[in-house]
């Protein structure tokens, strides 16, 4: 009869640990999963401000047409993958983000020779924008890969690895642009002076 309680014990004192570490690692893969919504505000938001500033740009910057216009579709298909993506496959985000960095950075190259663009009121108050967003964005990549990091060193340590096993978590993907395009601001100096 005493095995049976010991035995019975002893079976409970399992289930209940197993409870605990797949409960640590629901937490951090929820912890993920908040961390991505972050980016996904953010880039959100810096894809709404890329058309504000070609539309700012646009009457002084009329036979600019082709920067114009890569840069909308550029962040035309950033929006699409980002709708798409999810903390599951972030490292879909990598090349739209980087083509529409890389396409806001030739527009922004671009109003530098515009001298009445360089002092407009809502071209310094996008800049502005768009350093804040361009912050944010880093930040909340930041964030997500250190929950990334928390739920792969949860995945592959003794004992929560068994139960990752038996549960099949998957392990994180680190979100990593392929360059800094994204992760620095981008340089707009509308403050130098013009040199004619």
């Amino acid at each position: 009869m005493i095995w049976w309680i010991v035995s019975i014990g002893v079976l409970l004192a399992v289930v209940v640990f197993a409870a605990a570490l797949q409960n640590r690692l629901a937490s951090a893969r929820v912890k993920v999963e908040g961390a991505f919504s972050q980016i996904d505000v953010q880039l959100a938001r810096r894809h709404d401000l890329v058309p504000r500033l070609v539309e700012t740009v646009r009457a002084a910057m009329s036979h600019e047409r082709e920067t114009l216009e890569r840069v909308t579709l550029a962040r035309t298909r950033a929006a699409e993958s980002l709708a798409a993506a999810s903390a599951d496959r972030p490292g879909d985000l990598a090349a739209s983000e980087k083509a529409l960095g890389e396409a806001v950075g030739v527009l922004v190259a671009r109003v530098e020779s515009y001298p009445e663009l360089r002092s407009h009121e809502n071209v310094l108050a996008l800049q502005e924008e768009l350093v804040t967003t361009e912050n944010r964005v880093a930040f909340a990549r930041h964030a997500y890969n250190d929950a990334v990091v928390r739920l792969n060193e949860l995945r592959s340590t003794f004992p929560t690895n068994v139960v990752a096993g038996v549960l099949s978590y998957q392990a994180g993907e680190l979100l990593d642009w392929p360059d800094r395009s994204i992760a620095d601001a981008p340089a707009l100096d509308f403050d130098r002076e013009s040199a004619s």
